[in-house]
């Protein structure tokens, strides 16, 4: 995941993204952490609209243009609050938004959910399927939880515990929305639990 974000270089090797060799931040690339890695002296609104500026927009711009994807996560009310004053939840709702803001083409989720408790992270998942649906943006996503991959995913890749390295695709046709207790949904989360020698 660092590696496709540009903040790390790779061993051997090369990552392509539209033909272009990724080198370095940025480039159409946006990241969501574990951590929402808010700033914790900047308001919501300001947090989400720092990106904007960065790429040079005006902050009345970068606020007003940040304004809407707070809606879109559900914040508009919450603009003026602090990164203290908020849920693990909503912080995380903060930082996708943040990375939705500066509208990559494609957006990298590195664990988003996996610090959130149970139902948090269902609704948060819930929450970035109706995003995913809204934006129509490429998502690459890290998890070790094999039910939000299932949940979220139209590929799955399985690395290998020893290395890394893929050792098997599997394509994800489920009609969205999804439902967890589906028959179909039940089936492929056992095959990845199989894949990984848990069933």
């Amino acid at each position: 995941m660092r590696i496709l974000a540009g903040l790390e270089a790779a061993d051997s090797g090369s990552v392509l993204m539209d033909g272009q060799t990724v080198d370095g931040v940025g480039g159409g690339r946006a990241v969501i952490f574990q951590e929402p890695r808010l700033l914790p002296w900047q308001t919501v609104l300001d947090n989400v609209a720092f990106g904007l500026e960065m790429q040079g927009r005006s902050k009345v711009a970068a606020r007003r243009f940040a304004e809407t994807y707070l809606r879109l996560v559900g914040l508009a009310d919450f603009n003026g609050a602090y990164p203290g004053q908020l849920s693990g939840g909503m912080a995380q709702r903060v930082g996708i938004a943040r990375a939705l803001a500066v509208q990559p083409g494609i957006l990298l989720l590195d664990e988003p959910f996996g610090a959130l408790d149970a139902m948090t992270k269902i609704t948060m998942q819930e929450e970035l399927a109706r995003i995913w649906r809204s934006e129509n943006v490429t998502m690459v996503l890290v998890t070790h939880d094999l039910e939000e991959a299932v949940f979220l995913s139209d590929r799955v890749l399985v690395l290998s515990g020893q290395n890394g390295k893929p050792v098997q695709v599997i394509e994800n046709d489920l009609p969205r929305p999804r439902e967890r207790s589906a028959p179909d949904f039940v089936r492929l989360r056992e095959r990845l639990m199989r894949e990984f020698g848990l069933h």
